[in-house]
């Protein structure tokens, strides 16, 4: 298991050396292939997120006990996955048949995506702060941040 999470940690990292925080510009897949390897790639990143989110909203709920050593790791994974995002999330793949869960608009409206995809790097960062800080009573209201951030993209760019 801790080979399996060194793995993601390397690959986040190196896709967020990669996609800095630069704001990925949009563009069309050129091919259908190109569309299913970007849909595979996209979905593959919110694999990870909801890997990551799992456990922090048990603890949120109060079905699993405060660990801050899990919320310090996924958090940083959710930080890096957030700056993966914009990358994954900004090819087109709206002419081609490819089975996805995004809604169409989300390539027309993509600065707010950005913004949303932000806010969610924003949250992951605060979740670091309040476990570096031992501030027990602030877990769940970062942890619950986190979890707005991924409804507030989810409500308006996600199919139902």
């Amino acid at each position: 298991m801790k080979l399996f999470n060194k793995a993601i940690i390397a690959v986040a990292t190196v896709g967020a050396v990669i996609s800095g925080s630069a704001l990925a510009e949009v563009t069309e897949a050129s091919s259908e292939k190109h569309a299913k390897a970007a849909t595979q790639y996209r979905q593959a990143v919110f694999q990870l997120v909801r890997s990551n989110m799992g456990p922090l909203g048990g603890m949120a709920k109060g079905a699993l006990p405060f660990d801050e050593s899990v919320m310090q790791t996924n958090a940083v994974r959710l930080e890096q996955l957030a700056d993966m995002m914009g990358d994954y999330l900004a090819v087109d793949t709206r002419k081609f048949d490819v089975e996805t869960g995004a809604k169409d608009v989300i390539w027309d409206n993509f600065s707010d995506v950005e913004k949303k995809v932000m806010a969610l790097k924003t949250a992951a960062q605060g979740l670091q702060a309040a476990v570096k800080t031992g501030d027990e009573s602030a877990y769940r209201g970062a942890i619950g941040k986190i979890g707005a951030s991924c409804k507030s993209c989810h409500d308006d760019y996600k199919k139902d």
